[in-house]
């Protein structure tokens, strides 16, 4: 029955991506991280000023360029867009989060932090292309991709909301990093930063300084990264090249934002509890997508729809953080005149 063909085959991948556009993206992005480099080639302390510039500026680029594909290509298109990369940055958030504990476990000085953020961008695009290339491949094979990647992201929900329900602190423990303990096995570290370099010569021996394993510890949580949000976007939109500029866009922009939000990023209490309930809803928007290819009755989640839900439920968890910060200092306030 050919109700049943879309379980093992599916249609190309379509994608606004020709030669041309994949050449001047690549070409662009190549192009602003070699400026990051010479702005983080000299260790610095990064102003709040300078941080929320730049935020700007990052924040500038997807919007006009989402006004691009609304007029080369219509409004469905940059609807996909927009909404793949409002989903990208709130996950980024989370990104954020860890790499601030990674920072402080490993008493990154704060001039160096800026180039540890970098190379962490850097590994995370790279690591990036290839699951959104291996996305690609999956779902060129056929439609049950689609439930797979639901499977994924509703699974991810589950934990980030067992976590967040539970109260439980996200924690980095360094020592229990099997990339850490295999460089440590094979190279000595010294005991203190040396500048921007990663690798000195010691004692007759070439040894790591600690930015070098802060730089691979970013890295490798870049790949637990990379599992969730390329599911997640594939679910918003099917083409390849959105699914990698929304990636770009939303990473490109961490650097500055990390500086901007370092003080509000603990006091966003309820993100986590925000990031599951939107994996969730894209796990499901998978799923439907997925049933929907098989029994056509079965009713599929409009992507401008699915932007409202997205925008919503971090519009609901911030206002709920922020409630829930000034109940708290109250609280403490309270208890201080009392005493």
């Amino acid at each position: 029955m050919p109700v049943h063909t879309s379980l093992i085959t599916a249609a190309p991948l379509e994608s606004i991506g020709s030669p041309h556009l994949w050449s001047i993206t690549v070409a662009a992005l190549a192009l602003l991280l070699a400026v990051d480099f010479v702005l983080t080639r000299r260790p610095h302390e990064v102003r709040m000023g300078e941080a929320v510039g730049w935020s700007v500026f990052y924040l500038a680029l997807p919007l006009l360029f989402g006004v691009y594909v609304w007029l080369a290509f219509g409004p469905g298109v940059a609807v996909e867009f927009y909404t793949g990369y409002v989903v990208e940055k709130s996950l980024s958030v989370d990104n954020l989060f860890v790499f601030m504990l990674l920072l402080s476990a490993f008493a990154v000085p704060s001039q160096l932090a800026q180039r540890v953020l970098l190379y962490g961008i850097i590994g995370a695009l790279a690591l990036r292309a290839v699951f959104i290339a291996l996305g690609a491949a999956v779902l060129a094979s056929g439609t049950w991709a689609f439930l797979l990647f639901g499977a994924i992201l509703i699974i991810t929900a589950w934990k980030l909301l067992k976590d967040a329900l539970s109260g439980k602190e996200q924690k980095v423990d360094i020592s229990s990093m099997r990339t850490i303990r295999l460089l440590r096995r094979f190279m000595p570290v010294t005991d203190d930063y040396r500048g921007s370099h990663l690798i000195v010569r010691e004692q007759g021996r070439r040894a790591l300084t600690p930015l070098a394993l802060a730089i691979v510890a970013v890295f490798a949580t870049d790949i637990v990264f990379a599992v969730d949000s390329v599911p997640a976007v594939y679910g918003v939109t099917e083409d390849p090249f959105l699914v990698f500029i929304t990636n770009a866009f939303a990473l490109l922009g961490l650097r500055a934002l990390y500086f901007v939000l370092f003080g509000a990023l603990a006091k966003l209490r309820h993100l986590n509890h925000g990031l599951g309930v939107i994996l969730a809803f894209i796990g499901l928007k998978l799923v439907l997508h997925w049933a929907h290819g098989i029994w056509p009755a079965v009713p599929e989640i409009p992507t401008l729809a699915s932007l409202g839900v997205i925008i919503g439920v971090l519009a609901t968890v911030t206002i709920t953080s922020v409630h829930a910060n000034h109940r708290e200092a109250r609280r403490v306030t309270g208890s201080r005149s009392n005493g």
